[in-house]
């Protein structure tokens, strides 16, 4: 069984797990969040399985491209492209990555507050 087969967010991309996607196209899907942190919180993900930040490479360069711009747009679909909104990508357990999977959470539609931590 590969890391693929048993990936949460490769599974929800395969459509094997049921999401409310609001993305799917250029090989990345974005879904909403099942917990989330502000009323917008969307999850970017590749489609392909990358573990996270740690695993890019120069090869990955035009994906991540893809993967910012898509939120960029996300946000302006979902009305806080104006007001604001929060990009984060957490590497490993220690930063609070659950999913080993890179994704980009699209957090906005209310004040953010500062400090993270």
């Amino acid at each position: 069984m590969t890391a693929s087969d048993q990936c949460l967010f490769c599974r929800i991309v395969r459509g094997d797990i049921p999401a409310t996607v609001v993305y799917k196209g250029d090989g990345i899907t974005a879904f909403r969040d099942i917990s989330p942190q502000s009323p917008v919180h969307v999850l970017i993900v590749p489609d392909v399985h990358i573990g996270g930040v740690a695993d890019l490479d120069l090869a990955n360069d035009e994906l991540i491209g893809r993967l910012i711009r898509v939120a960029a747009n996300i946000a302006r679909e979902e009305g806080i492209g104006a007001s604001g909104y929060r990009l984060i990508s957490n590497q490993g357990a220690d930063a609070g990555q659950s999913v080993p999977h890179l994704h980009v959470h699209l957090l906005g539609g209310a004040r953010l507050r500062l400090p993270l931590v």
